[in-house]
């Protein structure tokens, strides 16, 4: 197909597909998804190998939060039956990060719920970071709190933070039908803050949420302009008690054809595969491996992920390896500009909000076109959806 050979070559050589191309890949059939898989695995193996990094989430504070954002559990007015509680103390903090440690995850992402943190939070977070890096040598630690105020930023990278995650979600053109109670702009605001910071910015999507190709091209696009050195790629879980517990849009080829037009527009980026990977892509979850070379780790903020033994098992078995403590992720030429393995960019805009969903200025985005109507799928899996009741905020061993 002359499509995939033009884009494998655009992206080993790092050069942006256009949005047509882009779209194209999005409206591939299933007839030829593995050719698809096989041309976006050409050029994640170039910059990446065969490695897989792994990433633990640790929810230091879960669910009343002010804001609206229809895809959270933790949001405003939300009858989900999920895990409430305030923050967690830095030992206890430091002991949940430790057991995604344990199994092989080289960066731990302290989550809180909330619009953003008080000075006071940020003060709070600064030691939760001074103890799991005390306990845990190497380690990275990437920050999730919101929207941040100015020189919060800062305070958490002079605490040690080595990234700082503020998703885009979905594009700017249908921001407004996903929240309300603050806006697109104030997260590129965040984002900004961010990178002026120095701190390696991680920043992505949520996919599943009723937005048409044009709106997921739109937003990669936008987070390929902010170049983040990591983008999750999350799949909309739609728990109970939410505004979208009934959008159940997506089937495991439409996350394999997205997760591979991520990879062809941010080709040398971390794609991270982030939340509902198991409850989307299912069994097909080790062919996603070839498109992204990072995961989460056991569960999320809110509901609970596959065991952690069968993450690894899963890896080895699809002939990959679990990147270790001491290998930098980023290809050379970004390491190089980044000065370390997770990476810091001095001079490339970057971006965050609430991670793992349970995840200068942007470039315009183009608005919705209707002539890719949002995909209808019947099929609804609440039996793949299980609320967290393990780890942070209880007493039982949590999942890694």
């Amino acid at each position: 197909m002359d499509l995939l050979n033009t884009l494998v070559d655009k992206g080993l050589r790092r050069e942006l597909p256009t949005r047509a191309e882009a779209l194209a890949v999005l409206a591939t059939s299933d007839d030829d998804l593995l050719d698809v898989v096989a041309a976006a695995g050409k050029v994640r193996r170039h910059w990446f190998g065969r490695r897989v990094k792994l990433n633990y989430l640790v929810n230091l504070k879960s669910g009343l939060c002010p804001e609206d954002c229809s895809y959270c559990s933790q949001r405003l007015g939300s009858k989900a039956d999920i895990l409430k509680y305030t923050w967690l103390k830095p030992d206890d903090a430091s002991k949940a990060a430790a057991a995604g440690v344990a199994g092989g995850a080289k960066r731990v992402c302290l989550v809180a719920s909330g619009r953003g943190p008080t000075d006071r939070d940020v003060d709070r977070v600064a030691g939760t970071i001074k103890a799991i890096k005390d306990q845990n040598e190497g380690v990275e630690v990437c920050a999730c709190l919101g929207l941040l105020s100015d020189g919060q930023a800062d305070r958490l990278r002079e605490a040690g933070a080595d990234a700082y995650n503020h998703n885009l979600n979905t594009s700017e053109s249908t921001y407004g039908d996903i929240t309300t109670t603050h806006t697109y702009a104030d997260r590129v605001d965040t984002v900004q803050k961010a990178h002026a910071a120095g701190l390696s910015a991680c920043s992505g999507l949520i996919a599943g949420m009723g937005e048409s190709d044009e709106d997921l091209v739109d937003v990669v696009f936008s987070l390929r302009d902010l170049d983040p050195d990591s983008v999750p790629v999350n799949f909309l879980i739609p728990m109970e008690g939410t505004p979208l517990e009934a959008d159940w849009h997506l089937t495991p080829q439409r996350c394999l054809r997205i997760l591979a037009m991520v990879r062809f527009v941010c080709p040398d980026v971390e794609v991270r595969i982030a939340g509902g990977r198991e409850v989307h892509l299912r069994t097909m979850q080790p062919l996603a491996l070839n498109l992204a070379n990072s995961i989460f780790l056991g569960d999320y903020l809110t509901s609970e992920g596959q065991a952690g033994q069968a993450d690894l098992e899963m890896i080895a078995d699809a002939g990959f390896e679990v990147e270790g403590a001491g290998e930098v992720t980023l290809p050379q030429h970004r390491a190089a500009v980044a000065g370390g393995g997770c990476g810091s960019h001095e001079d490339a805009g970057c971006g965050g909000g609430c991670a793992g969903h349970e995840g200068a200025a942007v470039c315009g985005s183009a608005p919705a076109s209707t002539s890719a109507p949002v995909p209808q799928v019947d099929e609804v899996r609440r039996d793949l959806v299980s609320v967290r009741r393990r780890g942070a905020g209880t007493d039982l061993a949590p999942n890694a």
